[in-house]
């Protein structure tokens, strides 16, 4: 499975997965046309040369974005797809010199286990809320909004993806002193 930027040819295949979703009420429908405009803001999981995942990240300001339209196909699920494309997604906002990184999400756990935390909905400016107009559930929210500070150098809490065994260097031989010059 690799994890990349959406192209041209994926929208159709993000726009049916947000959708599958959107139908069971996990998250807002969004048109082809929307995921055409915001495009550039896509990552894809792709295996075997079909799309499994998705997910985008969205600048608000200087020092906040979203992930936001992260859906995983269902035969997909439980195999680590939304943590690897969510982990893209987080190294992507560090890139872009992103400090804090934001979810509204129902999978709470999901994210807690990437390093996210609980926050008060109040503490997200109102820019966020733009789209809950649109959201059948605008009166009755049940979201959780959780947040991840990302910091410049390396992130407080390592990512399950970035653990990796500490190889064994190989021993080096030893240097053998060069015998002086007799003169």
């Amino acid at each position: 499975m690799t994890v990349r930027p959406a192209t041209v040819s994926d929208a159709q295949a993000i726009c049916s997965l947000i959708n599958y979703y959107a139908e069971r009420g996990r998250m807002l429908h969004r048109s082809l046309e929307s995921i055409y405009q915001s495009l550039r803001d896509f990552l894809v999981a792709e295996a075997d040369g079909e799309i499994v995942g998705c997910v985008a990240v969205e600048i608000f300001w200087a020092d906040l974005a979203e992930v936001r339209s992260l859906a995983v196909s269902q035969r997909s699920r439980g195999q680590g797809v939304g943590t690897k494309i969510v982990a893209k997604a987080i190294s992507t906002a560090r890139k872009m010199g992103v400090t804090k990184l934001f979810a509204l999400t129902y999978e709470k756990d999901f994210f807690a286990r990437l390093g996210f935390e609980v926050i008060s909905r109040d503490s997200l400016p109102e820019k966020v809320w733009r789209t809950c107009i649109y959201c059948p559930k605008a009166e009755e929210c049940d979201d959780t909004a959780m947040i991840l500070r990302l910091s410049r150098g390396r992130p407080a809490k390592q990512l399950p993806l970035q653990r990796r065994m500490k190889r064994a260097r190989p021993k080096r031989p030893k240097r053998v002193p060069r015998r002086a010059k007799k003169r």
